[in-house]
């Protein structure tokens, strides 16, 4: 058993990959079209995918249930500020460093409100 992906709606899917490619460094690994749906995937070094979901509609889905995505980064508050400043994100809980769990972890809101936690593990 494993965790294959997670599936969300999106209303504009050329920012969303904005956001989480070029913004978070995570890669578009396939795209396939459904019943009137594409379903675009990215991920990053794993095996695990983020899926949009977008059939040009614009659906205003509130990620009604959704608490966040967590993506692991080289560096937390470098890419916070780039996420805000260059890709539409905005600050959702400022960084802060978790020394117990040897973490550093912020979260951004993507430019359609899917909170994303970012992780950066600290050097012991």
């Amino acid at each position: 058993m494993d965790v294959l992906h997670t599936a969300v709606w999106v209303d504009d899917i050329e920012t969303q990959l904005t956001f989480y490619c070029d913004g978070l460094g995570l890669e578009p690994t396939r795209e396939f079209d459904l019943d009137g749906v594409t379903n675009t995937y990215i991920a990053g070094e794993s095996d695990t995918e983020i899926q949009f979901k977008h059939d040009g509609t614009e659906r205003n889905i509130e990620p009604a249930g959704l608490d966040h995505i967590a993506v692991g980064v080289d560096d937390v508050d470098a890419t916070v500020d780039e996420l805000v400043e260059h890709y539409g994100g905005e600050v959702v809980n400022e960084a802060r460093t978790l020394s117990d769990k040897g973490v550093r972890i912020a979260f951004v809101a993507d430019p359609e409100g899917y909170v994303v936690e970012l992780i950066e593990t600290l050097d012991e």
